[in-house]
């Protein structure tokens, strides 16, 4: 009985082992027909090459359009919180009234932060900032009103939720009126809105175009060796094995490709750099364009390859497995 079972446990150890040894050697088949697929590109430089740029400029456009979203939203960013509320105070309120007010609206749950701007501090600042100076000194009276400026807290910062705020803040009997602006902000958010929509689009319509391209590729590379894949499958080659050289040739594509639309767009931002500097500068503001972190190229490459591979899926599945021995 135990020479049964040590029979028994011997012989599945035996076809474990075979069922390693022919993942591995599989393995190593597939790694040889890719490499072969390499020698088979540079042997035909021009060819392949003509497609790669293809595939790598149509995959730079939609990349240039996601970096410049990304960076357009990095400035737009730092004013996403920065719905502030300037409420103008009547005209004949007292200093009394006016410090009562402050504190009542600094006990507001939607308020964070309130700042009061009395009526000669707004003279102050616009004698600065509109350049009359001494000129303003012959007024007979301060024409402008005190300003009480108030940022919302969490939520409130987004416009719906700043407008009521403003329209709750305005029936304050102290309160002449109110201004909000954020149209400015708006307006930014529609049209990222509108550019991500344009991207998603141009996207979809290049990248259909780089699967089209690659797919006629491999056909006419199938179609070039179709006597020979003739022959191999006389002598007993299967569908899988004849396919597999040209999967990697679409896999090759795929990683040079990527590779060009991540050099084109590192290329036109480095060319664009010193624009963008020239531009912030006048501003005098500092900003540096964002380009692609590691792991946004991974995702370009990963997309590159997935192309074409796919691409040169449809070609084999459709044309190799059409072609029969018994045509020769």
């Amino acid at each position: 009985m135990s020479l049964l079972f040590k029979g028994r446990k011997s012989q599945g150890e035996q076809v474990k082992h075979s069922s390693i040894m022919g993942l591995y050697f599989g393995f190593m088949n597939t790694i040889r027909q890719g490499v072969q697929s390499l020698g088979e590109l540079w042997r035909t430089p021009v060819a392949s090459l003509m497609t790669i740029a293809v595939l790598g400029l149509s995959l730079t456009l939609p990349t240039t359009l996601y970096v410049v979203v990304k960076n357009v939203q990095k400035v737009s960013s730092g004013f996403d919180n920065a719905a502030e509320i300037s409420l103008f105070l009547k005209q004949n309120i007292s200093e009394k009234e006016s410090t009562a007010l402050v504190k009542r609206l600094s006990l507001y749950k939607e308020i964070k932060e309130v700042r009061f701007i009395s009526k000669q501090d707004a003279l102050e600042e616009f004698k600065v900032a509109s350049g009359f100076g001494e000129a303003l000194n012959y007024l007979d009276e301060n024409p402008l009103p005190s300003v009480v400026l108030v940022t919302p807290n969490g939520q409130f910062t987004k416009p719906e939720a700043a407008r009521e705020l403003l329209d709750k803040l305005e029936r304050e009997r102290d309160v002449d009126f109110g201004k909000l602006d954020i149209e400015w902000l708006e307006r930014l958010n529609a049209l990222l809105s509108l550019l991500r929509e344009s991207v998603l689009t141009i996207a979809f319509l290049l990248l259909t175009s780089v699967v089209l391209i690659v797919g006629n590729t491999i056909r006419l590379s199938i179609m070039d060796k179709k006597q020979e894949i003739q022959l191999m499958k006389l002598v007993g080659a299967t569908n899988h094995f004849i396919q597999t050289p040209f999967l990697w040739t679409g896999i090759w594509y795929g990683i040079v490709g990527g590779f060009i639309a991540f050099l084109a767009v590192l290329t036109m931002l480095l060319w664009l750099d010193n624009a963008v500097t020239h531009v912030v500068g006048v501003y005098n503001a500092s900003f540096n364009l964002q380009g692609l972190n590691f792991s946004e190229f991974l995702v370009l490459l990963g997309l590159a390859i997935s192309l074409g591979l796919f691409g040169s899926f449809l070609s084999v599945k459709r044309y190799i497995d059409a072609i029969e021995p018994n045509e020769v």
